[in-house]
């Protein structure tokens, strides 16, 4: 089958006609050359209305295209310029196949795009031969693309958190759809401040604000503030993650200061390799470690005291109702604050103030959970580390909305990828 029938029923374009196909004066490419059928009217580039024809461009213009069996194609054509009468002024004329003075085929640019979900950009480039910059504009255009037509309906939970993206404490707030069957990046911002939330719910309607039942995020008082002014009828929930991550790290915080306590007054050093012992769970520890955790516990430790506060915490989940919950807590935490162990003294005051939005879990029938959002946490980590960190954050945005944001794509007659 000649190329031009394979292109004609693939890449088929009103109003122009694929001419011939040779290899270019290289001998290293294919030229698909173009031309307007008879009679056929340009349109102009801003207005895309028809005009009619004030002259040609001198030379044709190249527009890369998808390679095929590893050769690089060309579409050659020499464009037309319109006298366009609502504009009143002469323009370029608008192609099918390609926008403004891109040197590469809207379908090239979709191509590129999509490896680029799976490959970091440089490797795209190289394995195309093309540019990094060729593959960030494509990236760049299918991400425009799709936030221009992305709608977002039905937004019933959302998950909040923040991630380092830049050295210098240089901090993302990232917003999720976290709904059952439709998990998704929704919205990036530049910093962990309460204007950066605030940008969010600003390009909610009020009726999709209405429509939010359910916020899980942490306990960073920015975001707790802004949830409360600006969704205050959807229930916010403060989840098991992040408070048992709050445990743990007041369990290690103990376990390091008594650790160097020991070896200051000459002690033997039992709780040397202990960490993971203390913070895994006991039903996913090792022979090994189980064994190391029974000997500790003969000890009377500060470390050990902690660790049974923290384990004895795990009840909390268990309970069916908010109102028998909030009992144990309150017995929880008047135990805590009285076993002079700071780190977790200071965790109990945390639960203390956030007992509302705590119990909220319970509200929710524990079906929420920020591991969802950690998970995505993670991914967008890895996007960063693919590709050895963004210098800007106009890039990093682009990235994570591309890998991340699920957007819609046009419907093509036929995917090249």
């Amino acid at each position: 089958m000649p190329l031009k029938s394979i292109l004609n029923q693939l890449q088929k374009f009103k109003s122009f006609v694929y001419a011939n196909v040779v290899w270019s004066a290289s001998g290293q490419e294919l030229e698909v050359h173009l031309r307007p059928r008879k009679n056929s009217r340009p349109v102009c580039v801003e207005c895309r209305r028809p005009g009619p024809i004030y002259d040609h461009q001198r030379q044709a213009r190249r527009f890369e295209f998808v390679p095929l069996w590893g050769i690089a194609v060309f579409f050659v054509y020499r464009m037309r310029r319109v006298d366009c009468p609502d504009c009143n002024r002469v323009v370029i004329e608008q192609v099918p196949w390609g926008d403004g003075k891109h040197r590469t085929t809207t379908t090239y640019r979709w191509f590129l795009a999509n490896w680029a979900k799976r490959l970091s950009w440089q490797e795209v480039a190289v394995i195309s031969h093309t540019s990094w910059q060729t593959v960030y504009r494509s990236v760049r255009y299918a991400v425009l693309w799709g936030i221009a037509h992305d709608t977002w309906k039905n937004v019933v939970s959302i998950g909040i958190d923040e991630i380092a993206w830049r050295k210098g404490h240089k901090y993302l707030t990232l917003v999720y759809q976290i709904d059952e069957g439709r998990k998704r990046l929704l919205f990036i911002a530049e910093e962990r401040t309460q204007e950066a939330l605030h940008r969010f719910f600003d390009r909610l309607l009020p009726e999709q604000i209405v429509e939010l039942k359910f916020v899980v995020s942490d306990m960073w008082r920015n975001y707790l503030d802004v949830v409360r002014d600006r969704a205050g009828n959807a229930v916010h929930i403060l989840d098991r993650f992040h408070v048992m991550k709050k445990l743990n790290e007041a369990v290690d915080q103990v376990r390091r200061d008594e650790t160097r306590r020991l070896k200051a007054d000459g002690y033997e050093p039992v709780l040397k390799q202990t960490r993971w012992c203390l913070l895994k769970r006991p039903e996913n520890l090792s022979d090994r470690q189980t064994v190391t955790l029974q000997e500790l516990l003969t000890y009377n430790l500060r470390t050990v005291r902690a660790w049974l506060l923290r384990e004895d915490f795990q009840r909390f989940w268990e309970y069916r109702t908010a109102s028998w919950a909030g009992r144990f807590l309150n017995e929880w935490m008047t135990r805590t604050l009285r076993s002079r162990l700071e780190p977790l003294k200071k965790v109990a005051l945390s639960l203390r103030a956030h007992r509302p939005l705590l119990l909220n879990w319970f509200r929710a029938n524990g079906a929420l959970s920020a591991g969802v959002v950690e998970g995505f946490n993670g991914k967008a980590k890895l996007t960063m580390k693919k590709a050895y960190g963004y210098r800007t954050h106009e890039a990093l945005q682009i990235a994570l909305y591309h890998t991340l944001g699920k957007l819609p794509e046009p419907n093509f007659t036929h995917r090249f990828w």
